[in-house]
């Protein structure tokens, strides 16, 4: 069969937290050449050592020189090249929080700064030393305040697309020091025209911003959110203009909690590679980020990435698909693509919801979410934890983010009412309820999540560095001391120690008018109303 696409590889985000260790990438990378992927970029803020940048990283888990080294031997061995994705611009806010380098705003760096680029040059030295790819992946996506904080200050006011153009220029000349090829996300090419969106129909691109796209620069189109091949057709036809030597990034969906989207990552990513062979894209990643504290197991998105790697192929049978699948994994195709189930609770168009994330952490009292619960929902996530453990015990190799899941929907099966049901009962006056709710479901969704809290620990450590953890300890933790502490405020109440519980006296307000509206994935947001933490400084 003749090969659609020159690269068709994975990008795995190792900045949010979670760092794939060594020996986690010694079972995905082989798998990933068995489905047929032949190219991994591993996407690292500043999770890698930098010669010269001692804070670079620091207690970030990041690859030492000799762990980058042994990971492109490694993968050569296996036929897959390994291209370095950093950034050289913005999404460097871990690293800011040192004060070694000057700060634009928020996470951009400061540009025409000697100290900016001498910091460059020092990540350029380094990565050329470990990875045999000359090409590079200079990440510049998303700089939305770029040239509005103390670049204004010092230089005054210039266009955005200027001020990029020029520090692009001055980072190619930096990269072409050490023989690479620079590639950019391309949003910033777009949403500086476009009222900040980075997607538009096909039109006529803006002559200032072709010419600003240097000719050695591979620009890279991201797109997961589509679900029509004419979408991603009119912004191929757009980075055409900038060069044609684009690639295309798609989205194998993880970043919205702990549990994957491996359907809605088939039904949007088939149309973005129909595209891409029509429009003769030749070379195609597939994005797996891990926003908000990487919680994903990339191993729950096997079937996901198995079916894509197939249709690229030009394999169109499903059937085929999955019986190659299930040779491969030796679990049941759609038994494995089940692991999704935890969100199904919420029907959805359009983005992907992900109530098992939102209403595990949401608050029992100050429970702005519950106005679009609906009740019923605790059995489902019962049935669902069900078969979920059923297939836990049918695999050696992957029973463990089927156990994390399972044991999710356990705790669900009490969290997801629970607060609803509290509020409930204190309107109705029901003392009775709630002290039966405090010495019942309080006592048992405490067990269930601390149970839950064990599985998940064991997932994260069996796949990545420990580094990062420590923020799941702090949410998983201040959940269970939460839980502890309503069930005694409730108990208070209805021994008469105290005559009310004044957050439930709050009314409800309309946050999600529909329940399938809610796609939420910042913690600390939906886990409180208050105030977490200010940001009148760095650090």
């Amino acid at each position: 069969m003749k090969r659609k696409f020159d690269t068709f590889g994975v990008m795995i985000d190792m900045s949010r937290n979670a760092v794939m260790s060594i020996d986690g990438l010694r079972r995905f990378l082989p798998l990933l050449k068995k489905m047929g992927y032949n190219c991994v970029m591993l996407y690292t803020e500043d999770t890698y050592e930098v010669d010269g940048e001692p804070y670079f990283g620091y207690m970030r888990g990041r690859y030492t020189k000799a762990e980058m080294k042994e990971i492109d031997a490694y993968a050569s061995e296996l036929g897959m090249s390994v291209i370095p994705c950093i950034q050289t611009l913005a999404h460097l806010n871990a690293f800011l929080r040192w004060n070694k380098v000057p700060v634009d705003c928020h996470d951009i760096m400061l540009t025409d700064d000697e100290r900016t680029y001498e910091l460059i040059d020092h990540m350029f030295a380094t990565l050329s030393e470990c990875f045999v790819s000359r090409k590079i992946h200079i990440g510049m996506d998303e700089a939305h305040m770029l040239g509005r904080g103390k670049h204004l200050d010092i230089y005054g006011y210039e266009k955005t697309i200027d001020v990029m153009k020029r520090h692009l220029l001055k980072v190619c000349e930096i990269a072409q020091k050490y023989g690479y090829e620079p590639m950019v996300w391309s949003d910033m090419y777009f949403r500086s025209w476009n009222n900040g969106v980075a997607r538009i129909p096909k039109c006529v691109m803006p002559k200032e911003v072709v010419e600003s796209v240097p000719k050695n620069v591979i620009p890279v189109y991201w797109d997961y959110y589509q679900t029509s091949e004419k979408a991603y057709g009119d912004m191929i036809e757009n980075h055409k203009q900038l060069s044609d030597k684009t690639w295309f990034a798609g989205g194998s969906w993880c970043w919205n909690g702990m549990i994957p989207f491996n359907r809605f990552t088939v039904k949007a990513m088939l149309p973005a590679i129909d595209a891409c062979e029509k429009h003769k894209i030749r070379n195609v990643v597939m994005t797996m980020w891990g926003d908000d504290g990487a919680e994903c197991s990339h191993f729950s998105q096997l079937p996901s990435l198995y079916y894509l790697a197939q249709y690229a192929k030009g394999v169109r049978d499903e059937e085929k698909i999955k019986a190659g699948f299930k040779r491969l994994v030796g679990i049941d195709f759609d038994e494995f693509m089940n692991i999704d189930c935890p969100n199904d609770v919420i029907p959805y168009e359009g983005r992907p919801r992900n109530p098992s994330k939102y209403m595990l952490y949401s608050d029992y009292f100050n429970d702005f979410l519950d106005c679009a619960v609906k009740e019923g929902v605790g059995e489902i996530y019962a049935e669902y934890a069900e078969q979920l453990h059923a297939t836990a015990k049918k695999s050696r190799k992957y029973g463990y983010v089927f156990d994390s899941a399972a044991k999710l929907c356990d705790a669900l099966s009490i969290k997801y009412e629970l607060g609803l049901k509290t509020r409930k009962a204190y309107e109705a006056g029901d003392k009775a309820e709630l002290e039966r709710l405090a010495k019942d479901e309080y006592v048992k969704v405490e067990k269930l999540i601390r149970v839950y809290a064990r599985a998940f620990e064991k997932q994260w450590f069996y796949d990545n560095k420990p580094h990062g953890f420590d923020v799941q300890d702090h949410r998983l933790g201040a959940l269970l001391y939460r839980t502890e502490s309503c069930r005694r405020r409730i108990l208070d109440y209805t021994s008469g120690r105290i005559d009310r519980i004044e957050e439930l006296d709050e009314q409800l307000l309309p946050y999600l008018e529909k329940e399938q509206s809610a796609s939420l994935n910042k913690a600390p947001m939906f886990a409180t109303v208050n105030v977490l933490h200010h940001n009148h400084s760095t650090i």
